[in-house]
């Protein structure tokens, strides 16, 4: 019995998402009175691979195949499930990004497993197996039962503390069985944004709306985001009104985002981008009606033209780097 955790990595270095995710593994082995062991596939470095266990990793399964040239769907939930059978996982957990979901549903079906997505917090109970997860656009907690012997979750981003733990993890290189019919989708090409933040993996965005009053009036915005090491987002309307690229829309009908930090300007807060960003820790708002719903999110908030509030956030961030 043990508990195993999929480490996804980038270009072969691990980001807070998997740490955070070999924590909550490590939680659930202590509460299951077993271990956490984690599959990394993929070419990384045996001192990336270290950094696993201190964040509770008793055991660390390394899988490399020169096969592998990035996410293959077919090849990378065969080895997943291979390495759960072999460690006798009774829980498989996966970040609940791109690639968790993915990968998830698919490793359920090979292991007959019930599955919960998007889980913020670790079971209430283990018989039953109970777990919560944010419903109604986070304005409720939904209660999951799996009554399967195995069980596959998701865990949301930024929902635990990457706690460490400091286990002396041994780490283990494994060889599954695979054929060349796992690799029928070839990856071909792969193209990276090297010069901007991604959303989906930013610890802060700064976010704009119709408040903004404009297609040439986001260079404060984006000198803000520069400053601050963040990604930038923008709400439907503006991504249709052409004022920014609709890679940047955020909300229901666009990226769903857990960051840190989210700073909305000139954003009123309609429930479809409130459904998006509900999974941020901190929520801090600048808006001119004091009455607009996303001062019900925010936790902190300025009532005032963005226009005239970014140049002086701009002066004051810069005045903190220099100290």
């Amino acid at each position: 019995m043990s508990v195993l955790a999929f480490t996804e990595n980038w270009d072969g270095k691990f980001k807070k998402i998997s740490f955070e995710l070999v924590s909550y593994a490590h939680q659930l082995a202590a509460q299951m009175n077993t271990n956490a062991v984690v599959v990394s596939i993929g070419n990384v470095p045996e001192e990336e691979l270290k950094k696993l266990g201190h964040y509770g990793a008793s055991k660390i399964v390394r899988v490399e195949d020169n096969r592998i040239s990035g996410l293959i769907n077919k090849a990378f939930t065969a080895i997943i499930a291979q390495v759960a059978e072999k460690e006798g996982a009774d829980v498989v957990v996966f970040s609940h990004n791109f690639t968790g979901k993915a990968l998830a549903p698919r490793v359920a079906v090979r292991l007959r497993a019930g599955m919960a997505s998007g889980v913020n917090a670790l079971p209430d109970s283990l018989d039953p197996f109970v777990v919560k997860k944010g419903v109604f656009t986070g304005k409720a907690i939904g209660h999951i039962t799996i009554k399967s012997a195995k069980k596959v979750l998701t865990l949301f981003p930024n929902s635990v503390e990457a706690i460490e733990a400091d286990e002396n993890a041994v780490i283990e290189t494994f060889t599954p069985q695979l054929s060349d019919a796992h690799f029928a989708t070839k990856v071909l090409e792969v193209k990276k944004v090297t010069d901007k933040v991604l959303l989906t993996d930013a610890e802060v965005v700064v976010s704009g709306g119709r408040g903004m009053k404009g297609a040439d009036k986001w260079a404060p915005l984006e000198e803000l985001a520069g400053l601050l090491g963040a990604a930038i987002a923008c709400t439907r309307p503006v991504s249709d009104e052409g004022w920014r690229p609709h890679g940047e829309h955020v909300g229901q009908t666009g990226k769903i985002v857990a960051p840190n930090v989210y700073l909305a300007f000139g954003i009123s807060g309609a429930i479809q981008h409130l459904g998006g960003i509900s999974a941020s820790k901190h929520i801090i708002a600048v808006n001119t009606d004091k009455d607009a719903p996303i001062f019900e999110a925010a936790e902190y908030g300025i009532v005032g033209d963005v226009q005239q509030v970014l140049p002086k956030l701009i002066e004051a961030v810069r005045e903190a780097k220099k100290q």
